[in-house]
């Protein structure tokens, strides 16, 4: 096979991945993988692409296909400290984004560090939200901790912490 030849990820592929029953798209469709990818550059991947689903759950309170990016044993540590099991965290997802409220919802500077079947996913999102007729732009630093079981990663842990904004 050609060293530069790539395939097409196909519905059929991520379907295979992730289980014939998952509707779930985690790389688009056009995402192309170099089939000379090591299994760790592919996991890298797959991780990437499920942060992007993340944030696009979350901007779209989309908690059917979040519950399929979550671990049965999730647990989300909030900026303030507070724990949230799994129930309670997509009670809260389902609502969480109100595109009244949020002006913009971004994330950046993704870092992905893998170790076996246990992955770190970092990542900053900078936002802009009106609170009482006023822009107020925020950041917050979050770190999604994975795990690979049965070929497939799952979020085990979401930690939020916020950034304190320098002063004008």
């Amino acid at each position: 096979m050609h060293p530069g030849f790539f395939i097409l990820v196909s519905f059929f592929l991520i379907s295979s991945t992730y289980g014939a029953h998952s509707k779930t798209n985690y790389l688009s469709k056009s995402e192309s993988i170099n089939m000379n990818l090591t299994d760790e550059e592919t996991d890298r991947k797959i991780l990437s692409a499920l942060n992007a689903q993340f944030i696009k759950n979350y901007i779209t309170n989309d908690t059917t296909s979040h519950s399929k990016l979550i671990h049965k044993d999730f647990v989300c540590i909030e900026g303030d400290g507070t724990i949230l099991n799994r129930e309670e965290y997509l009670k809260g997802w389902a609502h969480g984004y109100d595109p009244n409220v949020f002006i913009s919802f971004t994330y950046q500077d993704e870092l992905i560090r893998i170790f076996g079947n246990v992955a770190l996913v970092r990542s900053k999102n900078v936002y802009s939200r009106m609170i009482q007729g006023k822009v107020v732009n925020g950041s917050t630093i979050y770190t999604d901790t994975y795990y690979k079981e049965n070929g497939q990663w799952h979020c085990i842990q979401a930690q939020i912490t916020a950034i304190k904004q320098a002063s004008k």
